[in-house]
């Protein structure tokens, strides 16, 4: 690993922090404010935080960038659907099978879906 990918990782993690607290944020102000299921909260949080994180990792994290063509929109949008799906099915299995409080679950369910989104990100932004 060179200089500039380690740097790159770590403006990686100060942003997946940064979308980190937008994703947990509205994920509880949706469930417990709102009233919506954990799971409907979790999705539009989780969407959210997706959009926000792409506009950073294109401005901020992934130095030189270009405009995106539509490969790599494609690319970035049918990965974050797959990170929505990891998202989904993390939350639902640590809540409904293994029991544990949602907002613990969202913390173990975003390290998971952490190493899918970087993978997927670096290259659909890259090209």
């Amino acid at each position: 690993m060179n200089r500039n990918q380690f740097e790159e990782i770590i403006r990686f993690c100060i942003v997946g922090g940064l979308s980190f607290l937008v994703d947990y944020g509205l994920l509880y102000i949706g469930t417990e404010y709102i009233g919506l299921y954990y799971l409907w909260s979790s999705a539009v949080s989780f969407t959210v935080s997706v959009i926000f994180n792409y506009w950073l990792c294109v401005v901020y994290v992934f130095k030189g960038a270009k405009k995106q063509n539509r490969k790599q929109a494609t690319l970035f949008i049918g990965s974050s659907i797959i990170g929505l799906g990891l998202n989904q099915l993390c939350m639902w299995l640590f809540v409904e099978l293994a029991g544990m409080y949602y907002m613990l679950a969202k913390i173990f369910a975003t390290a998971i879906v952490t190493v899918w989104n970087y993978v997927m990100k670096r290259k659909a932004v890259r090209g």
